[in-house]
């Protein structure tokens, strides 16, 4: 969990649990050879009590000469404006500070006082929510730079360590509160299940999440590998075919001829609900919660949904189904049909002074590469360029903008022009993808559009002595 060397916060409460953890490396820093210093959080939830706890937690690090890090957030008033429920505000809070603290280079790791018995009450709440694997995970003893060493350890041994040492402590009264459901499962529920079902039902919880996390990591891995081969990603968000995500097996990397022609469904159900949530988790803007009728509802999409439908996730992701394929997008305000997305609007003037130019588009994060050749090629000169146009017909103003209602464009081969929302309609680009779709134009014309020949007036041809070359390439 930590090395020889490292700053290690401990992260302290004021309750029981919290400094004994401070004691315990305390006595134990010279062997780890870390560097301890305090950390706490204030939440304010609790008025004159909290500022108390602050004031105790600042005093015993002082008694030990360790330095503190504190930080207060009234937490209340930033669940109610972020609609978010009061004890998830307050943990993401409390470990965005964690993360501060670290990314500053303050410290390396952050110790958290979670005992055996608070993974069984997780492991317990999550099955009471309703849970799979990942959630029968519970607390996981390392987490980034959070490591948490009393996972192994009982709360009353923890009350036992510190009476012995004339150690006091503070409780808080919201953990003896029964209307929230963490406080019923440990004042009523642990110990009924101790008492009349299992002694052991702690150690048993415990023994329990540790399998669950072992089995989680080893599907991770089997996800990360098929993601790779099967998950398009992209600015826009990620897409899968829906083949792919049905049956993501197919394409044998590993060793399941005997799946696949057993006809089972349960090896490839399992990992295309992965797929679903991994998929959710990189694209949502936003915390929210999926549940396992979110995911049936996204594999019953690809099963036999209609090309254009498609139903919104929580955490602000979208699905839409597109002929063979699920596209995942974080959602955006309403816009009208013909509009593109005004997040993604951008106009570069291009100065052709030295024969060339580079636009970086920070919006597509791409780089766009506009440079003169000889015309005609040499006999035996092959190129795969398509965007070539002559430099000689070019007028300024030369711009590189993303493309907007009412934009007409006559592409090499066609005998009309047409507007560029029914060319992009023909080559079954979706909504999502146009959005900042680039288009450069000389004199206020359309001379060309990403995934088009170039317009008929710029083209080059055999009167050409100077081509321009439009080459995109990914930032």
């Amino acid at each position: 969990m930590i090395r020889p060397g490292e700053r290690v916060g401990v992260a302290v409460s004021s309750g029981a649990d919290s400094v004994a953890l401070l004691l315990l490396l305390l006595e134990l820093r010279e062997k780890l050879g870390v560097i301890l210093s305090v950390v706490h959080f204030n939440h304010k939830l609790r008025g004159k009590v909290s500022d108390a706890d602050e004031k105790f937690v600042a005093a015993l690090a002082a008694k030990h000469g360790l330095e503190f890090h504190a930080a207060s957030i009234h937490v209340r008033a930033k669940a109610k404006k972020e609609r978010a429920n009061l004890e998830d505000a307050a943990r993401r809070a409390r470990y965005d500070f964690f993360q501060s603290l670290v990314e500053s280079g303050k410290l390396t790791r952050i110790a958290v006082a979670h005992t055996a018995d608070d993974q069984a009450e997780t492991v317990l709440a999550h099955l009471m929510r309703g849970t799979g694997l990942a959630g029968l995970g519970g607390i996981h003893p390392v987490a980034g730079s959070v490591f948490r060493p009393l996972l192994g350890v009982r709360r009353g041994e923890l009350r036992e360590f510190l009476r012995a040492r004339k150690q006091s402590w503070r409780e808080d009264a919201t953990n003896h509160d029964t209307t929230k459901m963490r406080a019923r499962i440990r004042k009523k529920l642990l110990p009924l299940l101790e008492k009349q079902f299992q002694p052991a039902i702690v150690n048993h919880l415990a023994t329990l999440a540790d399998l669950a996390r072992e089995d989680e990591a080893f599907f991770d891995a089997v996800v990360d590998k098929r993601a790779a081969a099967l998950i398009q990603r992209s600015t826009e968000g990620a897409r899968i075919g829906v083949k792919d995500l049905l049956n993501p097996w197919k394409k044998r990397e590993l060793n399941t001829e005997s799946v696949e022609d057993s006809g089972t469904t349960e090896w490839t159900g399992a990992l295309s609900a992965r797929f679903v949530r991994r998929i959710v988790e990189d694209v949502k803007p936003r915390a929210g919660e999926l549940g396992a009728r979110h995911v049936e509802a996204v594999l019953e999409l690809a099963r036999c949904g209609q090309n254009g439908s498609s139903l919104e996730l929580p955490g602000g992701v979208k699905v839409l189904r597109e002929r063979d394929e699920l596209v995942f997008q974080a959602t955006r305000p309403e816009k009208s049909e013909s509009a593109p997305d005004t997040g993604r609007e951008y106009e570069y003037n291009i100065d052709l002074g030295n024969g060339g130019a580079e636009v970086r588009v920070a919006e597509l994060r791409c780089v766009f590469r506009l440079r003169v050749i000889d015309w005609p090629r040499k006999r035996g000169e092959t190129s795969k360029e398509s965007a070539v146009l002559d430099r000689d017909r070019l007028r300024l103003p030369v711009v590189l903008r993303n493309w907007r209602p009412g934009d007409r464009l006559r592409p090499l081969g066609r005998q009309n022009a047409h507007k560029l929302k029914r060319l992009l309609n023909e080559k079954h680009i979706s909504r999502w993808k146009r959005e900042g779709w680039p288009v450069l134009t000389s004199g206020g014309i359309l001379a060309w559009a990403r995934g088009f020949p170039v317009a008929v007036e710029f083209a080059a041809d055999e009167r050409t002595r100077a081509g321009m070359v439009v080459a995109e390439e990914a930032w």
